[in-house]
Order: C-alpha cells, then sequence, then structure tokens
C-alpha cells in the first residue's frame, strides 16, 4: 500500500501507531483505487472499468501507507485490482509504488532518519534477517538514502504496561525469549558494523530484561523506548541502569500488537471498507485464495532538525499468503 511523500506539521497527536497505521493503509488503498480509476477510464474511453485478481498461494504482499492517518470519507469506485496494484515475481505491492515521487526535499544531513521494524508473533528467528532488510531496503528507497540514524526492535511479546511503571517493569522481567531476541540482534549489529544503521535501540525493556540483554549484547542498544503514560514516572532502576550504560530512555505510546491477522484480513478482504483484493463468501470467492499472514511491520520517519518537524512519515508491512 503506498503513496508519496507526506508532509507532516505534527507528531499525529495521541493516536496510537496500530490505528494510525490503519488509517493510513486504508486511505492510501482508496487514493490509489481513485488515481487509477481515472487513469484507467482515461486509458479505456470510459468509468466501467471492473475486474479481478487470483494469485498463487505463497505469494508476498507489501503494503505502504504515508502514516497521515486521515479518513477520507469518501466511496471508492470500483477499480481492478491488477490495476492499482503491482506484481514484481512473487511479490504483490498493495497499492502499486510511484517510486518517483519519493525522496526527500532538502540534503540528507538536514535530517535525522529512525525506522522501526515491529516483528510480529509467529515470526520465525530465521525468517527475520530477510524481513529486516527487506523492510529496511523500502523504507531506504521510499526516503532515497542508503544510511538510517536510528533502526529500533520491537520484539513480540513485550509490552511495558500495568496499573503503575512498577507493576509494568516487573511483569516486563518474564516477557519475550531472550535467547531469540540476541539472536535476531545479532542482524541488528551487523547493520551496524557494515555502517548501514549509525545507532541501534530497543523498545519495552524494562530494567530485568535490559540488563540481561546489556550482559550478552555485543553490541548495546543506545535507545529504549518505554511506554509511559507519565515520563516522570520512570522506574528508578531502570533509569539508574541507562544512566550507567548511556542509554537514551524515549517515552512512546506504540502498540506493541500492531496488525493483527484479522485486522489484515479486514482490510484487504470485501467488507464495507475492504481493499477487495482477498477472495471470501461476500464477493463470491474473487481474488487472492488463501490466509494472510502478517510478517512484519515498519515505520519509517524523516525529523528535519533545524525546524523540529516531521517532514515524512509512513509505514510498509510484509505479509504471505498461504493455503487455508
Amino acid at each position: 500500500m503506498t503513496s508519496g511523500p507526506s508532509i507532516i506539521r505534527k507528531s499525529g497527536g495521541n493516536n496510537r501507531s496500530n490505528l494510525e497505521l490503519v488509517n493510513s493503509l486504508r486511505d492510501n488503498f482508496s487514493e490509489a483505487k481513485r488515481d487509477y480509476a481515472t487513469a484507467n477510464a482515461n486509458a479505456n474511453g470510459n468509468g466501467n472499468g471492473t475486474g479481478s485478481v487470483n494469485g498463487a498461494n505463497g505469494v508476498n504482499g507489501i503494503t505502504n501507507g504515508n502514516g497521515n492517518g486521515i479518513r477520507s470519507g469518501t466511496s471508492t469506485p470500483p477499480t481492478p485490482v491488477e490495476v492499482w496494484t503491482e506484481r514484481d515475481g512473487k511479490v504483490l505491492y498493495i497499492p502499486r509504488i510511484n517510486w518517483q515521487a519519493a525522496g526527500l526535499r532538502d540534503e540528507r544531513n538536514q535530517y535525522e532518519i529512525t525506522v522501526k521494524i515491529f516483528l510480529l508473533p509467529g515470526t520465525s528467528v530465521n525468517q527475520r534477517e530477510q524481513y529486516i532488510r527487506d523492510a529496511l531496503a523500502l523504507a531506504s528507497k521510499e526516503l532515497g538514502i542508503q544510511t538510517i540514524d536510528l533502526l529500533v526492535a520491537s520484539f513480540p511479546g513485550i509490552s511495558f504496561e500495568g496499573t503503575c511503571e512498577w507493576e509494568a517493569d516487573k511483569k516486563n522481567a518474564h516477557q519475550g525469549n531472550l535467547d531469540e531476541e540476541l539472536a535476531t540482534w545479532q542482524i541488528f549489529e551487523n547493520l551496524h558494523n557494515q555502517g548501514v544503521v549509525k545507532r541501534l535501540g530497543v523498545s519495552e525493556f524494562g530494567s530485568e530484561k535490559l540488563s540481561a540483554f546489556i550482559k550478552r549484547a555485543s553490541i548495546p542498544p543506545a535507545v529504549d523506548q518505554i511506554n509511559l503514560h507519565d515520563c516522570c514516572n520512570v522506574p528508578p532502576p531502570l533509569k539508574q541502569l541507562a544512566e550507567v550504560h548511556g542509554i537514551e530512555l524515549n517515552v512512546h505510546r506504540d502498540c506493541t500488537d500492531i496488525l493483527p491477522p484479522g485486522t489484515l484480513r479486514e482490510l484487504l478482504g470485501s467488507g464495507i471498507r475492504g481493499a477487495n483484493v482477498l477472495a471470501d463468501a461476500e464477493n463470491g470467492g474473487v481474488g487472492l485464495q488463501g490466509n494472510i499472514v502478517p510478517q512484519w511491520v515498519a515505520r519509517y520517519m524523516a525529523f528535519v532538525r533545524d525546524r523540529g518537524v516531521i517532514e515524512n512519515k509512513g509505514y510498509f508491512a510484509g505479509a504471505e499468503l498461504v493455503e487455508g
């Protein structure tokens, strides 16, 4: 799911990332359908084109949204799926990407580029290197850059939430899988050693988990993003640990369950606000056959240092279509 770069003057308020992602993707579907419906009508001499696409099982999908999260509130014309999507081998881009509209407005050194990769539940460690490299390649191409200033890893099964920060820190110590996280972290370390990424970060690591992680990682994280309602309530053990190791603590409001399978199915299905890409009972079984399995989500952000604004912000998401 794609759109051209967007100019964003505000960070998006208090919307959590899953709401922002879903709204962005849905809007980009609608905009792409309208844009390509017009182009298709002009090419055919009328505006009545309809159609469908049937895909083989195992096809991978790449989606992109611009992060505005603004709902258009307008219906979309019946645009053939093959007109507003694009297939490249086994990869299907939903919608097709206009790479000519990509890139930053100013020189690269004017920006702080951050990419956060959400590794989703059920994905194997062995597959994650490909997911990470695919995500970075798409974000880099979208922004027209070669290096990332900060790359943040969000691992599945980890959160920093509770009735209070002390409780959140205590619960966090027993979440996730440290061995799998460290194995995945080696991929991030390799990217750092190759000069692709300048700084590395993690998300939702409390004091015990972060301490154990640092002891075994070759390159400790420079940033730890934690979900707090009040930035003044950082648990003292975590604050002290961060100070000792020079780790920057960032407060955020991202959702740890950013793209559940049911949500993606609804986005690509034939419901009232669906994209009509996947086959289901409501559309008579027309469209891509199989179950859609989300694999990863990446959020990219280009922050203009001297102006203090976010010029370009968006998402890419990867999923696999498998036999049901």
